[in-house]
């Protein structure tokens, strides 16, 4: 089985990218062949200086190995240096309907907040179908909110196959059946972790660069603390019982937790530990500051390791630059072998 997902560098890695999605690609590179990416080209929507660019793509590769992306076991690459996943985006999008990209939540949800909805943006799903269909993927690890991204993937590497594979039948993409003759382009399937698809923010939202409510992983320890004191709490006594999700739902459908605090301290708390807190939380007698100070704790204890791995490989650039080179040297392998078909395909020398 082969899993390819990757992370936009349009910003400093949080804690939501890596309990939505980082410590799942750690955990799948000892059971599939797995391709990591940085997609430093999908960030080009909205990060238009070249040196903010060229440092967040590199902090996004040295937190992917402070966190346990191992090179030995994963391809890791950047997205940029594997130049057959532009031409395979532009044959791919002569298939993609017009109607799909009009549809695409992430489109229409950007362009709400104030982004511009200029071409990379309203292409941007076409380019990510390339991504996970140029390495043959069966499987895609995303949040709940990129489940659609994948299935145009599919639909449109149907729509591919069935123009341009005589005997393809949607029916039988593999082409097990006589007469049948199997897709150039594979149907991936996503992969959702559901204890972990929405991580909150500070402010309640879902966790994201583009709100400005994260908690960095690898930023200095002051400003995680500031970060952290922040979070969004009520005006309930320090003597009376705490609120807990489910009691109210926001009419506000951006707020993914009416209580931050209480969610963060649940996912990133050892079980008994939070068992602790969840029966204090409930009882009273305690302040918000309390809980702040508590997750402070576990975002140390957690990440204190590869906060300190990641000090270590900063210090020694020339090696990070040989694990990347490596990991595209090999995904370019994987590319070369599907471009052939595809060019075959449809007819470019």
């Amino acid at each position: 089985m082969r899993t390819l997902s990757g992370v936009q560098s349009s910003g400093k890695l949080h804690i939501g990218n890596y309990y939505g999605a980082i410590r799942q690609f750690v955990q799948l590179q000892d059971v599939s062949e797995a391709y990591y990416f940085i997609a430093n080209l999908h960030a080009l929507t909205t990060v238009r200086d070249a040196k903010l660019a060229l440092e967040l793509t590199r902090e996004a590769a040295l937190a992917y190995l402070a966190l346990g992306v191992d090179p030995k076991k994963a391809v890791l690459f950047r997205q940029s240096d594997v130049r057959e996943v532009l031409e395979l985006n532009w044959i791919l999008g002569t298939v993609v309907p017009h109607s799909h990209l009009e549809r695409a939540h992430s489109y229409k949800d950007k362009v709400a907040r104030g982004i511009s909805p200029d071409f990379g943006l309203f292409a941007y799903p076409v380019l990510m179908a390339a991504d996970i269909l140029l390495y043959g993927t069966d499987t895609v690890p995303v949040g709940k909110d990129q489940i659609q991204h994948v299935e145009f993937a599919r639909d449109w590497a149907v729509k591919f196959n069935t123009e341009y594979v005589k005997g393809y039948d949607p029916a039988d993409p593999e082409g097990k059946e006589r007469g049948h003759t199997p897709g150039i382009l594979k149907l991936p399937s996503a992969l959702v972790q559901a204890s972990t698809q929405t991580v909150p923010g500070v402010d309640g939202r879902k966790m994201s660069k583009s709100y400005g409510n994260t908690i960095d992983l690898f930023g200095e320890e002051k400003d995680i603390k500031k970060r952290i004191m922040s979070i969004k709490t009520d005006s309930t006594p320090v003597e009376a019982p705490k609120p807990v999700p489910g009691a109210e739902r926001s009419a506000d459908a951006s707020i993914v937790s009416e209580v931050p605090l209480y969610d963060l301290l649940k996912l990133m708390l050892p079980e008994s530990e939070f068992a602790e807190v969840d029966a204090s939380w409930r009882a009273g007698g305690k302040g918000y500051g309390d809980y702040k100070k508590k997750l402070l704790e576990a975002y140390l204890t957690t990440f204190g390791p590869a906060r300190r791995r990641y000090a270590e490989l900063v210090s020694d650039p020339a090696e990070l630059e040989r694990i990347l080179q490596d990991g595209a040297n090999r995904a370019r392998q994987e590319a070369s072998v599907l471009m052939d078909k595809v060019r075959r395909a449809v007819g470019i020398p």
